[in-house]
């Protein structure tokens, strides 16, 4: 009933229609639209807490499958960029946001109920959480605080042979970004990465990353098609 939305808002919920035509880009300003397919005409209404913070997630916290955080939505965030960088708590290369004045990510923003950051926090140790509201592009309809997670500046460092992508890794990200923003968005993935000079682990037999999926093998070949453009021989 009406007392259960009292200091609740109406989150608006794209619906993706294979059918439905682009959203308009000018709507976006001078960015793709945040995703192909996504129709303004449809709406489902959700309740949330306005209190809740979100998170911009731009590597495996795009894939849905990884998380159990319901009231996610795809965004975008300006002034990062994407890079493969190793660390000194982890032996294998994994992404992380660095500051790129000039640059625009695509991503997936998702509530955090009840400001319990605790599980994520975890999740993402070798990061830190810093604020990102004012630089996130989104379709909620109010303005939640938005964090972000990188690496401290002074804590990362380029990839060395010894220091490689797992291929299981990848494959949950691009699944992710394909998932979201269709092929386009795969390739805005790539182009928007630095780093892709690092080895690349193939562990798809026997996956090492503990959120590994299962992909089709459309989606192998895909993730295969563009890393094998942006990796060096």
């Amino acid at each position: 009933g009406p007392e259960s939305l009292a200091g609740r808002m109406l989150l608006r919920h794209w619906r993706y229609l294979p059918d439905s035509p682009d959203v308009d880009g000018s709507t976006l300003g001078q960015h793709p639209p945040l995703r192909k397919g996504l129709c303004p005409s449809v709406y489902k209404c959700i309740t949330f807490p306005m209190k809740d913070p979100f998170f911009f997630g731009y590597g495996s916290l795009v894939n849905r499958k990884t998380h159990d955080y319901e009231q996610a939505h795809p965004a975008q965030i300006t002034g990062w960029r994407r890079a493969w960088r190793r660390s000194p708590l982890r032996d294998l290369c994994y992404l992380t946001a660095v500051p790129d004045t000039d640059c625009t990510i695509d991503g997936l923003i998702a509530a955090v109920p009840d400001s319990d950051w605790q599980a994520l926090d975890i999740r993402e140790r070798a990061y830190l959480r810093q604020d990102a509201t004012h630089q996130v592009r989104h379709e909620v309809n109010h303005d939640p605080e938005v964090a972000i997670y990188a690496i401290a500046p002074d804590a990362h460092h380029p990839p060395t042979p010894e220091n490689p992508i797992l291929l299981s890794y990848l494959d949950v990200v691009v699944q992710g970004y394909l998932t979201e923003f269709g092929e386009d968005g795969v390739a805005r993935f790539f182009d928007t990465t630095d780093g892709w000079h690092a080895p690349i682990l193939n562990d798809r037999a026997k996956p090492v990353y503990p959120r590994a999926q299962s992909l089709s093998r459309t989606e192998t070949a895909l993730v295969d098609t563009y890393l094998s453009r942006y990796t060096e021989t």
